[in-house]
């Protein structure tokens, strides 16, 4: 088939490095987001995607909206067979749905109709599930809610971040992709509608969402940590300013600590929560690079009593 791939972030690139690498497909031309700010200079910078096309030598269009008469006028004439996209990050109109004869197919990752959303793989994190997954689906209008296409399973480990198991699924997930275009083209592979119950949504993690309340059970604090890693962050506060929490680990036999109490030896940060302590590992002040936590403690010198989170340990 003839195909053009959308996307933006460097999650998308191994759906796109298979599709390229595909003997049965054509990817004529790429759709990403334009080109964004970044670094300290904050000059425009091309989308992971962008980037990874213009080194295959493919076109590039990189519409400010989906439905601009140009980009759609473009997209009518390369004449695509199907869309396949992997995080994209923009809301297709129906007038670009229609375009394509087999439609925008969409590797999600979860196992629809769970964590329809653009955060799946952090809420996944953030509730405990045990197993996630990836998903392809035929986008129609509703918010993930199109027939699918194949799935495949992931476990979640202990320690995984949400940024672990992303890279994780994008490598499987772009297996899957590739997989679904070929029994597409081949007309083995059919689009089955989402079951009606087991839908949860994932809405985009906010800065807020991110900020740890030590009253809550340790078992959510490295939940918050982890799925909050690396984007956007998890934090607390320290002497009126933010500290970033990197990584953490559960101490269930220490419970002597205060939700936000400190607790700093020589080689070990301690910080009670609602249930046990948790040990931070990784912390980064604000301004400052990522450092180990007992190197961060000895350098403020937390005096005896001392609180993470506030006035209102949140």
């Amino acid at each position: 088939m003839k195909l053009v791939f959308a996307g933006t972030p460097e999650v998308a690139v191994p759906a796109l490095d298979a599709l390229i690498a595909s003997d049965r497909h054509e990817v004529a031309a790429v759709v990403t987001r334009p080109d964004a700010p970044a670094g300290r200079g904050r000059r425009l910078v091309a989308s992971p995607v962008a980037q990874r096309a213009e080194e295959a030598g493919i076109e590039v269009l990189k519409p400010v909206k989906p439905r601009d008469e140009d980009f759609l006028a473009r997209l009518r004439e390369i004449g695509p067979d199907c869309c396949p996209v992997v995080a994209y990050g923009a809301l297709l109109p129906k007038v670009a749905l229609d375009v394509p004869a087999r439609g925008w197919v969409n590797l999600h990752f979860s196992l629809l109709p769970a964590w329809r959303g653009a955060a799946p793989v952090q809420h996944a994190i953030l509730a405990g599930d045990e197993v996630t997954g990836a998903a392809t689906f035929l986008i129609e209008e509703g918010l993930d809610s199109g027939p699918v296409y194949g799935v495949i399973t992931e476990l979640i480990r202990p320690t995984d971040t949400s940024g672990d198991l992303l890279t994780r699924l994008a490598f499987a997930g772009a297996g899957l992709l590739a997989a679904t275009m070929d029994g597409i083209e081949d007309g083995t592979l059919g689009a089955v509608p989402q079951a009606a119950d087991g839908v949860s949504m994932a809405p985009k993690i906010t800065v807020e969402d991110a900020r740890v309340d030590w009253r809550a059970p340790a078992l959510r604090v490295d939940r918050v940590v982890r799925g909050c890693t690396p984007a956007p962050g998890a934090w607390t506060e320290f002497r009126g300013e933010r500290l970033k929490l990197v990584s953490v680990a559960l101490v269930p036999d220490r419970t002597d600590l205060g939700p936000g109490e400190l607790a700093a030896g020589k080689n070990n940060v301690y910080v009670g929560t609602g249930s046990h302590a948790v040990e931070l590992l990784w912390v980064q002040p604000q301004g400052k690079k990522p450092m180990r936590a007992a190197d961060w403690a000895r350098g403020v010198r937390i005096a005896p009593g001392e609180r993470l989170g506030g006035a209102d340990v949140g």
